[in-house]
This record gives C-alpha cells, structure tokens and sequence, in this order.
C-alpha cells in the first residue's frame, strides 16, 4: 500500500494529497467571487500551481484535470486563460463540464491530478 503524505489537512478536505508518486489536488476555488471568468479562472491556476508546488509538482507533470463550469458559456474564455497558462508544457487529460458549484458567484473550479 503507497505511503500517504496529506498536505494542508483540515477537517473536511486536504488541500493536496500525495501517493504512489502521484498528487491529488483539492478542487481549486477563485479567491474573488464577483470577478469575471477570466480572473477567476487566473486565480484557480494560480492556486494550483501554489499547491501543486507544496506537494512537490509542477504544471509540467499534469496527468489529468478535470473542470467545473458554471456555465458553459464561459468555455471559451476559460480556454484562452487554461492553453496561455498550460504552454508550453504538454496537455494533460481533461473533462470539462457544466456544475452547479458550491458558491453561487464562482464561475469555474478545477481540480487536478500530477505526477510528483
């Protein structure tokens, strides 16, 4: 059984949990609720990198995403900032789909999985 490395554990969640050389992110959340998709899908990556960064990954090892959309007309402009943010390091798998989120004013939340 792969040994367990749990990062910014709290009482419901981890923000990242690390196993069997891979890392498994929290979903990610913007920080400012009101913004516009663009920001907020900023503020999600940068969030990722930040934890991903914790658990001893980066960008460049995403094995897998997967994104929640508040609506789907956000699509492409998520897309404009995930391929600016994502270049030059190769794509990961995705799904990306349309979800009721937790916090009505959130666009957009992602979460990942990388290799460590």
């Amino acid at each position: 059984m792969p040994e367990l490395e749990r990062f910014e554990p709290g009482p419901r969640y981890s923000e990242a949990v690390a196993a069997g050389g891979l890392v498994f992110l929290a979903g990610q959340v913007p920080e400012d609720p009101e913004a516009g998709i663009t920001q907020q899908a900023a503020e999600v990556l940068a969030a990722i990198e930040r934890a991903l960064a914790l658990a001893g990954s980066t960008r460049a090892r995403l094995v897998s995403a997967t994104i929640y959309l508040r609506e789907m007309a956000d699509y492409a402009a998520f897309n404009a900032v995930w391929d600016a943010w994502l270049l030059p390091h190769p794509a990961p798998a995705r799904a990306c789909v349309q979800a009721l989120l937790a916090d009505p004013r959130w666009r957009v939340e992602v979460q990942v999985v990388a290799a460590r």
